[in-house]
């Protein structure tokens, strides 16, 4: 078993009403116990947390549809609960964060545990319009793990069990790699599940948005996750993919930030960006074997992955502006922002309005923050400048210095 390879946590469906304090009594503990496990002081880890629940709706493979504005909060208030922990822990959470890191990457996968569980053949990888796929195809996808929590609960047992059904063959795990781990407190009211009650979203052929991305945090992964949502994504064979738009800041802009120096270069930023998008947009029935990243198309200023056999487009491009792409390139659908670059969004749209161009639709993502976590202390309660790109710049060369 390879100590470099990611672990893995399960975690049940949310509550509903899932608010803050519902969720975090029915995660927190089972993510604080899986990021103490794995914090290794002589190198980073990864975990990724995959949300097991009803989150599509659609009876034909190719008419799926959510609700972004549930789907998103929820992620917001995962990622809430990880930075809070993160900073209790003292453990980093950006990527590549070097020893004693743990960056945690939030899944979401669709599956309803009241519906029979079809076993009958090898699980297959089974793309549909949205990015979010189904329990089987994420067994077979993502594997080979170096430990897979579960909650000590009813909900966390009936996850555990439909997925190693559908997990057989992909990798041999010894009794050691199943951990459990303490589950929350889970109360639900009313039968449905809120994902599938709530107003569906549109889907959009071009989605967009933009920053600075340096040392990818809790943050980013949040805004790309959530942006990712959006995107319509064609059947196989398709002339033309989606494309997912990323403006990452140019090195010149950012000369002047503080702890200049320790500003990551375009290149790796961008690097980072397709790595992490990985984690949710790559399917291979070979797992980890092949990583995207040895598969990026790199022009000057321009970064471009392809990932489900080119049905999705990723370019990272480099901005030396407030606009970036949204204004020098007409055919676009969608722009995401998050709760604190709203005003940016606005400004974008003026600009093609002046263009004569079709403004954009602006989806804005929720802000992390510690709001209803039960087991507030100093450290949880300023996290959010804890996370900040600038405060782990501020680190670095604090432990430079020493």
């Amino acid at each position: 078993m390879g100590d470099h390879l990611p672990s893995l946590l399960l975690l049940p469906p949310p509550p509903h009403p899932a608010t803050r304090l519902a969720l975090n009594a029915a995660y927190e503990p089972s993510l604080k116990a899986a990021i103490s496990k794995i914090k290794n002081e002589k190198e980073g880890a990864i975990l990724v947390a995959a949300l097991i629940s009803p989150l599509l709706v659609g009876q034909s493979i190719r008419q799926k549809s959510l609700s972004w504005s549930y789907a998103q909060s929820i992620l917001a208030d995962l990622y809430s609960i990880v930075s809070v922990i993160c900073a209790q822990l003292s453990v980093s959470s950006d990527i590549h964060a070097g020893p004693g890191s743990v960056d945690v990457r939030v899944v979401l996968v669709d599956h309803d545990s009241s519906k029979p569980l079809v076993t009958d053949s090898k699980p297959a990888i089974e793309q549909n319009n949205t990015v979010i796929i189904d329990l089987a195809t994420f067994t077979s996808a993502y594997h080979p793990w170096r430990y897979i929590f579960h909650a000590n609960n009813e909900p966390g047992y009936q996850i555990l069990s439909a997925y190693l059904k559908l997990f057989e063959g992909n990798q041999t795990l010894k009794q050691s790699q199943l951990v459990v781990v303490e589950g929350g407190l889970a109360l639900s009211v009313g039968s449905s599940s809120p994902s599938q009650s709530s107003s569906q979203t549109r889907s959009y052929s071009i989605v967009c948005l933009g920053g600075t991305f340096d040392h990818l945090h809790p943050g980013h992964k949040l805004l790309l996750t959530a942006a990712a949502l959006l995107l319509k994504v064609p059947e196989d064979g398709a002339l033309d993919p989606c494309q997912f738009v990323i403006g990452v800041t140019g090195d010149e802009l950012l000369k002047r930030k503080k702890y200049a120096e320790f500003v990551q270069p375009w290149d790796e930023r961008a690097t980072n960006i397709i790595e992490f998008l990985s984690s949710i947009l790559e399917l291979s029935r070979d797992g980890w074997k092949n990583t995207q990243t040895s598969r990026v198309l790199k022009n000057d200023g321009e970064f471009v992955a392809l990932f489900r056999d080119g049905a999705i487009e990723v370019r990272c491009v480099v901005i030396q502006d407030a606009y970036g792409p949204t204004i020098t390139t007409e055919n676009m659908d969608a722009l995401v922002v998050s709760g604190e670059t709203r005003s940016g969004g606005n400004a974008v749209n003026e600009r093609r309005k002046e263009l004569g161009w079709r403004q954009l639709e602006t989806y804005v993502v929720d802000v992390l923050d510690a709001e209803g976590i039960v087991h507030k202390s100093a450290d949880s309660q300023d996290f959010a400048t804890k996370i900040s790109s600038t405060a782990i710049r501020k680190q670095r060369a604090e432990f430079r210095r020493t």
